[in-house]
């Protein structure tokens, strides 16, 4: 049995820099150890669920420019699913929820740069999955609701998002964070802990900051899903929490 976890991807240097948070996602790999991991990922966006259903080994996807060739040189080679595919759809479709799948998407960087500090082995299959910005995150609650039960199969769902992204108005070389972006985690905690689904759901209109904090939706959503999908008897955990360049969050949690 797995929990569903939300966390946090933040820059692609994630894949190479000795940081507190990769070391954390190394050492959360030791205590968690799936047979399968279906992820949710903030940089593939399509209006109707779609899911990566094939047994190949994925193409690794640079969806970024500027960085330093080591990052371009990684290749994650994890196989896909199309078991742990076909058993998502069916769950997905029995709670009503429109899904296609797809054979060819690569992994982008918001799977690989973590599943590559998770997982250096590449030895787990992966079905990645596609996020709509533009549904509500009661809908978004609703999709991993359908997936309950995935963990207790030794399934890890995963969101791979970030709760604050801005990256318009990044401090580089600040090591501290904006007071704002405290804040706004700081509502979402305590929301969680009072189990809140109706202020987390109307997040945009409630929380501190929203608008700073969630400028897009993308990489926000995949809290919801991951939420959703978890143990509802079980208390949600913050399993890290630290800040970069003032406002990129790496706040992830266990569900």
């Amino acid at each position: 049995m797995v929990p569903s976890l939300f966390l946090a991807h933040g820059s692609p240097m994630l894949a190479i820099e000795q940081t507190e948070y990769a070391a954390f996602l190394a050492q959360l790999a030791q205590r968690i150890r799936p047979k399968a991991i279906v992820i949710f990922t903030a940089h593939w966006e399509t209006e109707v669920t779609t899911i990566s259903s094939s047994d190949d080994v994925y193409d690794t996807i640079y969806d970024f420019y500027g960085f330093p060739d080591e990052l371009y040189k990684i290749r994650y080679l994890a196989r896909g699913s199309s078991i742990v595919a076909a058993n998502v759809k069916e769950r997905l479709q029995k709670n009503g929820i429109a899904v296609q799948t797809d054979t060819t998407r690569g992994l982008d960087h918001g799977s690989w740069t973590l599943l590559h500090r998770m997982y250096p082995e590449a030895d787990i299959p992966v079905v990645q999955v596609s996020v709509n910005p533009y549904t509500e995150p009661r809908e978004q609650y609703r999709i991993g609701e359908a997936l309950r039960g995935l963990g207790d199969e030794d399934i890890l769902v995963i969101g791979s998002g970030v709760t604050v992204h801005n990256l318009r108005i990044i401090k580089w070389g600040q090591t501290t964070p904006e007071p704002w972006a405290v804040e706004f985690d700081e509502w979402l905690l305590g929301r969680l802990e009072q189990d809140d689904q109706e202020a987390l759901f109307d997040y945009a209109a409630q929380a501190p900051h929203a608008r700073l904090a969630v400028p897009r939706a993308e990489h926000f959503v995949p809290f919801y899903i991951a939420w959703g999908s978890g143990n509802p008897q079980r208390k949600p955990s913050v399993i890290h929490r630290s800040y970069d360049l003032g406002t990129l969050s790496y706040l992830s949690l266990e569900f």
